[in-house]
């Protein structure tokens, strides 16, 4: 039997052991619903064995194994001297009393595999990589890492033959280039060491990944998730990881990762929702620009603080209770200690509400014991229902909406607040022009939730996650970091962003600022500058742009030398892009038509037109969709500002002009959508190209 066919074998047996595991999990839930015990563990032990049938039920059906490591039986081998693991994307378990038939690519030994090298082996003997089309083993590659810095590669049968490609085997490149269609994939197979130390970071460690276009840093981010749930299981079962996306349409993209890695219970949403959702209120209104600015600058959380403590008043007189046929009296200078102490203490505004009544009870309840009385429950909660009118004056309850409401809707009260913080026109920007009679009658914007969301951590503490990870973080303003922090508080974050691709007017210029408001300033930044998705036309063509923007970070190295980039002018857009996408038809892989918000109508209704009902689909700025589903139509039509983040094969930017005028960072979005290409690139423009655009 040959090499190939020997490893085909095996991987008809990783698959009926998988299958194994699964029918045993099943199994385990439908026993466990009978087992005995008390309610709190059969609870738990039914939650688990759902949770892992859940998990082994959710296996996609790929490859059960994409790698193997074959140690050798030197020193440096350690414990594993002499043995040989298959790597895969999850555990498959060997019968009982063996060993696993496949290795978890987070165990610890897996280790070596993305960071064994000719120089450092790590013990490592050999190398193997596998290449799969679909379920079907084609071939492998193997690297002798103990020959040293001369260590070649042996291609397996139907591996292609040939030399490497660089230092990066062919399978590995082959994995990289594949044609992208759908979803975006795990990046296992192919994890490279600077990524792997990334997503390998401890828990406690928040780290900020600088990304050039195509470096996967969302997919870095999306395997630390990954990771950490694999590493701290217990730990984060009870605490939770958050992944924050900038929009809907990027979600959809990424919702397929972590599932593939065997995690399907991490909460993957935008900060608009997680907003919406933890505020229990609906944006109903658009914001104009002038007013978010504000609304977004972090010099808004002073403003809400003032707000916020103006309500606390000093007491002006002092506190009785009757008790029966006792009055128990607290004079006016005690409240006031009691209000100032707990004013110093800056304990959340709830929190203080709750020490005055707590503190002024207790002064009541040792006037009774003064005079021999015995402080049971009932005098307690007659003493606290006594005292509840003097709390309410001095430090009253409160909602977040209530508060927020009355800055925008109070002109007068604005101004007291705002006194040295806002300037007259800012002030005039964020104010109701038509204030609710009532905050609960009130139409909120996306950023006025970010608002209540800031009095609401005010009043109490947030609940938080052990683990947050916000891609695209460079558009976050301050006001939005804050948020995050306030949720990552007691747990770690992971960073991602490209200052070249920030698109809002608050957009980072530098990641110091927005570290500092997630409360992360001692963060490292580090800077991922290969792109393994962008091929090098694509990148030379992008990093041109970047001498026209202002931020300083470093242009993208292209691992790919293929890839075609076309600038094109053209009579008739829409024909033109019409002409476009049936040329790239032949191709595999994906098309987008990427265009001003304004134009992806008229586009759209003209592909509609001339291609099959199920190839087409078209995204829009609010979120909605139409025609076949993204996952299966070979072409999409979407706006510039929805682009960040995705990955097509081929790109047609349509009318760049109209990209770079749509808004205060135009030229930014413009960098962003001409790297979403992963093979080809044409660029159509009837009019001039825009000031800054390479060639011009």
């Amino acid at each position: 039997m040959s090499g190939l066919d020997e490893e085909k074998a095996y991987a008809e047996r990783c698959g009926e052991a998988l299958r194994a595991m699964l029918d045993g999990a099943r199994l385990s839930v439908a026993v466990g619903e009978h087992v005995a015990g008390d309610r709190y563990s059969a609870e738990r032990l039914g939650r688990h064995l759902k949770s892992l049938a859940k998990e082994l039920a959710e296996e996609p059906g790929g490859p059960p194994f994409f790698g193997r490591l074959d140690f050798g039986a030197g020193r440096d081998a350690g414990d594993h001297a002499g043995r040989r693991y298959y790597m895969g994307r999850r555990h498959i378990s060997g019968g009982p009393g063996e060993p696993p038939m496949v290795i978890d690519w987070r165990a610890p030994v897996a280790r070596a595999f993305y960071r064994a090298g000719a120089r450092s082996p790590h013990g490592v003997a050999v190398r193997r990589r596998f290449g799969w089309a679909e379920r079907e083993l084609t071939g492998y590659e193997d690297e002798h890492l103990g020959r040293g810095e001369d260590a070649g590669e042996d291609a397996g049968e139907g591996a292609g033959g040939g030399g490497g490609a660089g230092e990066i085997g062919r399978i590995v490149a082959a994995e990289i280039e594949r044609p992208r269609v759908g979803p975006m994939r795990d990046i296992v197979a192919t994890i490279q060491p600077e990524q792997d130390e990334l997503v390998r970071a401890a828990l406690e460690e928040s780290i900020c990944v600088q990304g050039a276009p195509g470096t996967g840093k969302t997919a870095v981010g999306l395997h630390r998730a990954a990771y950490l749930l694999y590493a701290h299981r217990q730990r984060l079962s009870r605490t939770g990881v958050l992944v924050l996306g900038p929009n809907p349409a990027f979600l959809h993209y990424i919702s397929a990762v972590l599932p593939v890695l065997g995690e399907v219970d991490v909460e993957q949403t935008t900060l608009e929702r997680l907003l919406a959702r933890d505020t229990a209120c609906a944006p109903a209104r658009a914001e104009d620009d002038a007013a978010a600015a504000v609304k977004h600058d972090v010099r808004m959380a002073t403003v809400l603080r003032r707000a916020l403590y103006a309500r606390v008043r000093r007491p002006d007189g002092p506190v009785t209770v009757a008790d029966g046929s006792y009055r128990w009296r607290v004079d006016e200078d005690e409240l006031r200690r009691v209000v100032d102490d707990t004013r110093r203490e800056a304990a959340p505004y709830a929190v203080g509400r709750e020490r005055v009544l707590s503190r002024v009870v207790s002064l009541l309840g040792r006037r009774a014991e003064a005079r021999g009385q015995v402080l049971n429950a009932a005098r307690t909660r007659r003493m606290a229902r006594g005292a509840a009118p003097f709390v309410d004056a001095v430090w009253p309850a409160v909602r977040p909406e209530e508060v927020v409401a009355e800055v925008l809707g109070d002109p007068e009260a604005l101004a007291r607040v705002a006194n040295g913080v806002l300037t007259p026109d800012e002030q005039a920007a964020i104010r109701w022009a038509r204030p609710p009679r009532t905050y609960r009658s009130a139409r909120w914007s996306d950023a006025d939730l970010v608002l209540v969301d800031e009095v609401a951590g005010l009043l109490r503490r947030t609940p938080g996650y052990g683990h947050v990870i916000v891609d695209e973080a460079q558009d976050l303003s301050g006001m939005q970091c804050r948020v995050v922090a306030r949720r990552s508080e007691h747990g770690s974050i992971t960073v991602l962003g490209d200052l070249a691709q920030g698109t809002t007017p608050w957009a980072a210029r530098d990641w110091r600022e927005p570290l500092a408001h997630l409360g992360r300033p001692e963060a490292p930044v580090i800077a991922l500058t290969t792109g393994f998705r962008v091929p090098a036309a694509v990148a030379r063509l992008a990093n041109r742009l970047l001498d026209v923007l202002d931020v300083d970070v470093p242009p993208t190295r292209s691992f790919r030398a293929d890839g075609r980039a076309r600038v094109t002018p053209v009579a008739d857009l829409t024909r033109a892009t019409l002409d476009a996408v049936r040329a790239a038809l032949p191709h595999d892989g994906s098309i987008a038509v990427i265009a001003p918000a304004g134009v992806v109508d008229a586009l759209a209704a003209t592909l509609r037109e001339a291609l099959p009902e199920d190839a087409l689909t078209v995204l829009r700025d609010d979120g909605a969709t139409s025609g076949a589903p993204a996952r299966h139509a070979r072409v999409t039509v979407l706006p510039a500002s929805l682009a960040k983040g995705l990955e097509y094969d081929h790109v047609i930017v349509a009318e760049p002009a109209g990209i770079a005028e749509a808004e205060e960072r135009g030229l930014n979005r413009l960098y962003v959508v001409l790297t979403r290409a992963v093979s080809r690139l044409d660029v159509l423009h009837a009019r001039p190209l825009p000031a800054g655009f390479p060639g011009c």
